[in-house]
């Protein structure tokens, strides 16, 4: 945030304090007058990444509590660009700039804040360069690509102080708020064990054939910091999350992070200590999907907690009565948590206690958004103000989004390991091999 410019502007406002209420009278417009007051607060965002997650930023970013200002609409694609534009005009009054390179919004001094809702190969390299250029960060889940950027992301908030939160929007959930601080009290004994599970029926996707790059995308950028490879017929758009590990991080980062993020919120555990994995790609075996469809997956933690990852991309079974949740195991009692709320019970299964959100937030359906993801982003927003303790700060996220990839490490070595529970790092070094990735030369992290 530049403090000379908002000492600038706190003071313009206080200077025209006194002449605010014949301000209109003498030529000022209502809307000229409210962009003064509370200017000093007001932050300038600039969101990079216009797909699914778009609609999630509409209420957030228009509420007049939020006193944010949208300077940037910034995308690889073109289509995206302007789609943007015109969506966005029915929540602001005004029209934000359209950029195709994120670097030349990190560039522009103005921009406080960065919301990073690019592929996940770009979720680290986009933060921690917003970083070195002054900006404060809310970046999608998962906050890295692999583990060593998660690392990256809590050294470079230590090092510059700027407020970097994940898009783990359950932390803001008022129900799993209330209920995780009801388990640290003791309401189910000791809590020992969680399993977070996901299921979703998608389908059949296409192989990746060479193509024409599509007009309007900066293929280029696009890959930003991965090593090139030539363009492949609908790998831009959401099918980069199942065609390998260039881009994406299968299912578990692309979901398991949220419900393993309340599950290790609950047990109030860190690192592992051993990681076990049986996954496979089960179904439409002559498709385009390239990872596993299907994960189970344990994490074993110091002091006998455990957390399993129950994992269905394309069997939409609700195994557990739910398409995605958290189930909490204790020494006198259960919990169930999901997006919803959350259901108490004793140890002899009977409920003791029913609580449902009244709001709404997307469940396995694309894109979204809800209160919770308000919530999430208006207390991040406070946080940079200093008016607000973070629901989750970077720290909490790279160790959830650890688990995720620790996961995808064992699948992809066809190994179980221990880890050293002070740090995450796996003791077993071909598996280590993959604790970082090759860059494209010239975007090798520099920090």
């Amino acid at each position: 945030m530049e403090n000379s410019r908002r000492d600038f502007i706190k003071k313009a406002a206080l200077g025209t304090a006194g002449v605010t209420f014949g301000g209109l009278a003498n030529g000022m417009s209502a809307k000229s007058y409210a962009k003064i007051i509370g200017a000093n607060e007001r932050l300038n965002v600039a969101i990079a990444g216009l797909g699914r997650r778009l609609s999630a930023y509409y209420e957030p970013i228009s509420k007049k509590e939020s006193n944010v200002e949208l300077v940037y609409l910034c995308d690889v694609m073109k289509k995206q660009r302007e789609s943007a534009v015109q969506k966005f005009s029915k929540h602001i009054s005004y029209t934000p700039k359209m950029e195709n390179d994120i670097r030349k919004v990190i560039a522009d001094k103005n921009v406080d804040v960065l919301i990073n809702a690019t592929p996940d190969h770009w979720h680290a390299p986009g933060t921690w360069l917003a970083v070195q250029g002054g900006k404060h960060v809310y970046v999608e889940k998962p906050c890295s690509h692999n583990p060593r950027e998660g690392e990256i992301l809590v050294e470079i908030q230590k090092k510059s102080g700027k407020i970097i939160q994940m898009g783990n929007q359950q932390r803001s959930s008022l129900e799993s708020i209330d209920i995780i601080n009801q388990i640290h009290n003791g309401v189910i004994g000791k809590p020992y064990k969680a399993i977070a599970f996901y299921a979703n029926a998608r389908g059949d996707v296409p192989v990746p054939k060479k193509a024409v790059v599509p007009e309007g995308l900066d293929w280029e950028l696009f890959q930003g910091p991965a090593p090139r490879t030539p363009y492949t017929h609908d790998t831009w758009d959401y099918n980069w999350h199942w065609y390998g590990w260039q881009y994406g991080t299968a299912e578990a980062g692309n979901n398991a992070t949220h419900e393993l993020d309340m599950a290790r919120w609950a047990l109030q555990v860190e690192f592992p200590e051993y990681v076990t994995v049986e996954a496979a790609k089960r179904y439409f075996p002559e498709d385009g999907w390239a990872v596993y469809d299907t994960m189970d997956a344990t994490f074993r933690f110091p002091g006998n907690k455990i957390i399993k990852w129950d994992g269905n991309s394309r069997n939409g079974h609700k195994t557990f009565g739910s398409d995605r949740g958290t189930i909490i195991y204790g020494t006198n009692g259960n919990v169930y948590v999901d997006r919803d709320g959350y259901t108490l019970f004793g140890r002899d299964g009977k409920v003791i206690k029913d609580s449902k959100s009244k709001g709404s937030e997307a469940g396995t359906a694309l894109g979204g958004g809800g209160d919770m993801t308000t919530r999430h982003m208006m207390n991040f927003f406070e946080a940079i103000r200093g008016k607000a303790k973070q629901a989750s700060t970077i720290d909490d996220g790279a160790k959830s989004t650890l688990l995720c990839h620790l996961a995808n490490i064992a699948y992809r070595t066809n190994k179980s390991f221990s880890v050293d529970p002070k740090n995450g790092h796996i003791h077993d070094s071909e598996a280590m091999k993959l604790w970082s990735r090759q860059y494209e030369k010239g975007w090798e992290p520099v920090i």
